[in-house]
């Protein structure tokens, strides 16, 4: 094989001309259950902080090079750069914890992948990436195929006509810089995880696939099945077969101009989705082949495995399959289980929330951002509902057309990715906003793309009660009217003291269900002392005792997800000896030790299970 030498100046410059012709397509919908081949393994990695391999010194973007697969020879040319000389990382995974000199870096590192590949006639391929964090520009075999802006979403390139029988490489400048326009914005309470933090997949397609697709419950009949597809060409007359052979269903639709067919399906004799059983389906989906080129476009055929429920509200009530339902839950970040890290596969996803089931949860809130496919997947297959959220979070940039379109094309990636996943409940749209006319303006407009999109799904937000005066919260918040469930953060015993629990009284003025979607304290694992002595188990143990008590004082209370399943690390967390930069509110150590307030809370749950409310 013949050696590569890569000079990233040189790289980026020769599809500077071509940047605007993105190569990017919609998202592929199912991809863990395609035809795909994993570029996940060992990458080659440059640390770049002056990003001199993609910006000149006067900080224009590098046009007048050229790109070769030798050594520079000419003095000019920029030799800095070598990954054949350059660091391993294993992909997926954040560099953050997997070089120790990166570990509160924020900046740009380059990465590389090489790989042998064979094209297939009549065939496209799809490069897919899980997430990157935060900003993506991705190129191959030395052309720049699109840029991705966003941390914890899917995104993919149509890169067919670029590959070659043969050696093949993918180059990735990812860049984790915080911004006031990003989404999250500059400040946030959790670790800046950079790198490429989720599976990287070549996926292999027909010339025409079924892009997306949507199977559901009718809300209003829950024995007719709706369902929508979407190909990745604007093709009429194309037949799609979506069989359910359990159920004995079969039925055939037909796309119209714009490539798009649905359908209406009975289902006399399902058995619905819910935490004690949860069943699924497993669903065919099978695109004919077009007559008219038969050896070039052999068609298209997906499985899945999907369960059917309904959710809805009625007054205060949550109502799954019709019947009223406690959410017992917990909040997790999207940590490692143990020793920290972007947790980013199956046996991580099986480990945490084998931890929230052995609380006694039936419901997890994953905080603050959409979370890896594995995790939603395995909660669907472990009985457990879900509330997904994307990360507006704190002080957005309100006013900023560009931070809106980012916030929506996040929402609209969380949702498309999942959104055949019946254990999804909940799409969050903010965390802990400050209230002004501007704020309720954005997130307004997010809650009714969320209710277009997909109205079979409660829409949230976790609000939050300003300080309460004489013991009494009256919650007031102006998005009540745009979402289904009011869900609020408190934080009695921890921002005040925990005596004052015991005499708090709640007013939440809507006839809509209730969540406390954070409350909590901090504790270091193994710290003892008397319950009133701060980051001691005996403290956060005393602490969830008092603030269950009030909480079944609340009126139209239908869940919890308090702060939270597992410390995780945080930057704004900084006593030492205690902190050491994480978040201690966890029931879990970072090491997977439980703390005593582990045991109240999971008494509480089985009381919670007993009583049903």
């Amino acid at each position: 094989m013949k050696r590569l030498m890569t000079s990233l100046l040189l790289l980026a410059s020769i599809l500077t001309a071509q940047a605007d012709e993105t190569k990017m397509v919609p998202l592929v919908g199912n991809v863990l259950n395609r035809q795909t081949t994993s570029l996940n393994g060992e990458w080659r990695y440059i640390v770049d902080v002056q990003e001199s391999g993609y910006y000149g010194y006067r900080r224009e973007k590098i046009r007048n090079g050229y790109f070769r697969n030798q050594k520079p020879q000419k003095p000019e040319d920029l030799v800095e750069y070598d990954f054949d000389q350059s660091d391993r990382m294993q992909i997926p995974s954040d560099w953050n914890t997997r070089d120790e000199r990166l570990f509160f870096y924020e900046g740009t590192v380059w990465f590389k992948r090489s790989f042998n590949y064979q094209p297939k006639a009549g065939r496209r391929t799809l490069l897919y990436f899980g997430a990157v964090n935060y900003e993506a520009i991705v190129f191959v075999n030395g052309q720049e195929v699109g840029r991705h802006v966003g941390g914890f979403t899917p995104f993919c390139f149509d890169v067919t006509d670029l590959l070659r029988e043969g050696e093949n490489f993918v180059i990735v400048k990812v860049d984790n810089k915080r911004s006031r326009e990003n989404v999250p914005t500059l400040i946030f309470d959790w670790w800046n995880y950079g790198g490429i933090t989720r599976d990287v997949l070549l996926v292999d397609v027909p010339d025409t696939y079924i892009e997306n697709y949507s199977l559901q419950l009718n809300r209003q009949n829950p024995k007719q099945l709706d369902f929508s597809l979407q190909l990745s060409q604007k093709e009429a007359g194309r037949q799609v077969t979506l069989s359910i052979a359990e159920l004995k269903l079969k039925q055939t639709v037909t796309t119209d101009a714009d490539g798009r067919a649905t359908a209406t399906l009975k289902a006399k004799r399902l058995q619905l989705w819910s935490p004690e059983s949860p069943k699924r389906y497993r669903v065919e989906l099978c695109l004919a082949p077009t007559t008219k080129v038969p050896r070039a476009d052999v068609g298209d055929h997906l499985a899945d495995s999907i369960g059917f429920r309904t959710i809805a509200t009625r007054g205060k009530q949550i109502l799954l399959n019709g019947q009223p339902v406690f959410l017992r839950g917990i909040s997790i970040h999207e940590e490692k289980p143990l020793g920290g890290g972007r947790a980013n596969g199956p046996d991580d996803a099986r480990k945490l929330l084998s931890w929230a089931k052995e609380l006694g949860c039936n419901f997890v809130r994953l905080a603050h951002y959409p979370h890896n496919e594995y995790m939603v997947r395995e909660a669907e297959r472990m009985g457990i509902m879900v509330w997904s959220e994307i990360p507006v979070y704190w002080t957005i940039d309100w006013t900023n057309n560009d931070t809106y379109a980012n916030a929506s094309r996040q929402l609209n990636d969380m949702i498309r990715r999942d959104q055949n996943r019946c254990n999804v409940i909940i799409w969050s749209i903010a965390n802990e906003t400050p209230h002004s006319p501007e704020r309720d303006h954005f997130l307004s407009r997010l809650s009714k793309q969320a209710h277009e999109m997909d109205p079979t799904r409660l829409v949230s937000m976790a609000m939050e009660v300003l300080s309460a005066a004489n013991y009494h919260n009256r919650l007031q918040d102006n998005m009540n009217e745009y979402v289904d469930v009011i869900s609020f953060n408190q934080y009695i015993g921890w921002y005040r003291d925990v005596n004052d629990a015991a005499k708090m009284t709640w007013e939440i003025p809507y006839d809509k269900p209730v969540i406390v979607s954070e409350f909590g304290g901090g504790a270091k694992a193994g710290f003892h002392g008397p319950k009133n002595q701060r980051f001691t188990e005996e403290f956060q143990e005393n602490l969830y005792r008092e603030n269950t008590a009030m909480l079944d004082k609340i009126d139209g209370l239908a869940g919890t997800t308090p702060w939270i399943l597992k410390d995780f690390r945080s930057p704004r967390r900084l006593l030492p000896g205690i902190q050491d930069y994480y978040n201690r509110k966890g029931l879990f150590s970072d090491d997977g030790h439980k703390k005593k307030a582990f045991y109240v809370l999971k008494a509480w749950y089985e009381r919670k299970k007993t009583n049903r409310h």
